[in-house]
């Protein structure tokens, strides 16, 4: 998954409008242009397609943890340079205040199996003997997951997928 599929979805399943995506990449101190971030959230076959840095995802999560659950006090968290799925998995998770447990229920609505302890894996430090690289696979059904438990039934967000995936598999 890019950045910018990641950008996207989010928005989605939140619904958040411009003035909202605005708001949350300033809520972790970093202000953009509405051509910006919606040139980050165009297609990838638009000529006027961005690529979204993981910086810049890295702001946009720090601020969606901001927005989820108040700002910390003191200085705010330095975005990564570098992101992995096992670090924005992680960050949703603390966004939106999930335990194992939730998450577990959460993916269930896609009827993807995951284990607690392959869980816990994914939220290891890298170089701890259990760690567990979290795979595209795993990122996107939480995705649809979180897409299917806040905005609606299993069925149209299949279809909605479909359609997204054709259009990119046509490109």
């Amino acid at each position: 998954m890019t950045n910018n599929d990641i950008l996207r979805r989010v928005r989605y399943i939140f619904d958040f409008n411009d003035s909202k995506m605005m708001a949350i990449f300033s809520l972790a101190e970093k202000e953009v242009s509405r051509q910006e971030f919606s040139n980050w959230l165009k297609k990838d076959d638009d000529e006027d397609y961005k690529s979204c840095s993981d910086t810049n995802l890295a702001i946009f999560l720090n601020g969606l943890i901001n927005d989820k659950r108040g700002k910390r006090e003191g200085p705010q968290p330095e975005p990564e340079n570098k992101l992995s799925n096992n670090i924005i998995f992680n960050k949703l998770k603390i966004a939106l205040n999930l335990k194992a447990e939730d998450i577990l229920e959460i993916l269930a609505l896609t009827d993807f199996s995951f284990s607690k302890h392959e869980l816990s894996a994914l939220f290891r430090k890298p170089g701890h003997k259990h760690y567990r690289q979290c795979k595209d696979q795993v990122l996107r059904n939480f995705l649809m997951a979180l897409q299917i438990k806040y905005r609606g039934n299993k069925e149209e967000i299949e279809h909605i997928d479909n359609i997204d995936n054709d259009e990119s598999s046509e490109a």
